[in-house]
């Protein structure tokens, strides 16, 4: 067995998971069905891999939207706030290694690539707000454009006040309430 591959137990108990939190939560697109999805999930046993690692590290992930040009289901960590396992990290590897003392444990760039998933940029961030209302007490790293970390910052996102707002903050910077969220498609 692959590292990057469950056990067919861990595969049963996964898609019984998304398949009940999917039905839970019809409401964050009433358009899809179960069964197309867990087919592709079925066919994917290194997507599972990756929804599991968003699992296990407090993401709840869960459909949030389906891209009819490329056939994917797009999954998306719904947690109600930043995933407790990604949380107290800096941006990237170069902002891990720059840090001198009190190294954060990981990055955020560098747990999602590990992980086989993505950062949500600044508008999947908004448009995911739009499923429902996350990080109302966290905040989460989000793809920062080359421009703004070439000069040693980086972006995230939060939802106060009603509205999803955007902040920065230098790349090395790490909070016990800030973490990320990852984006899979499959």
């Amino acid at each position: 067995m692959s590292k990057k591959r469950l056990s067919s137990q861990q595969t049963n108990q996964l898609l019984t998971l998304l398949g009940d939190r999917f039905s839970k939560n019809s409401s964050r697109d009433t358009d899809l069905e179960w069964a197309p999805i867990l087919q592709k999930l079925r066919d994917s046993p290194d997507k599972l891999w990756s929804l599991n690692e968003m699992e296990r590290t407090g993401g709840e992930p869960d459909v949030t939207s389906y891209d009819k040009k490329t056939n994917e289901y797009i999954f998306c960590d719904c947690s109600s706030e930043s995933p407790a396992g990604r949380r107290s990290i800096c941006y990237d590897r170069e902002a891990l290694e720059s840090r001198k003392e009190n190294k954060p444990k990981d990055s955020a760039v560098g747990m999602a690539e590990a992980m086989g998933i993505e950062l949500l940029t600044e508008e999947q961030y908004k448009a995911f707000q739009k499923v429902g209302k996350f990080d109302t007490k966290t905040s989460s790293w989000v793809k920062t454009p080359a421009a703004i970390r070439k000069l040693g910052g980086a972006i995230f996102c939060d939802f106060r006040y009603g509205q999803v707002f955007t902040y920065h903050n230098g790349a090395e910077s790490y909070y016990a309430a800030r973490g990320f969220r990852g984006l899979l498609s499959v």
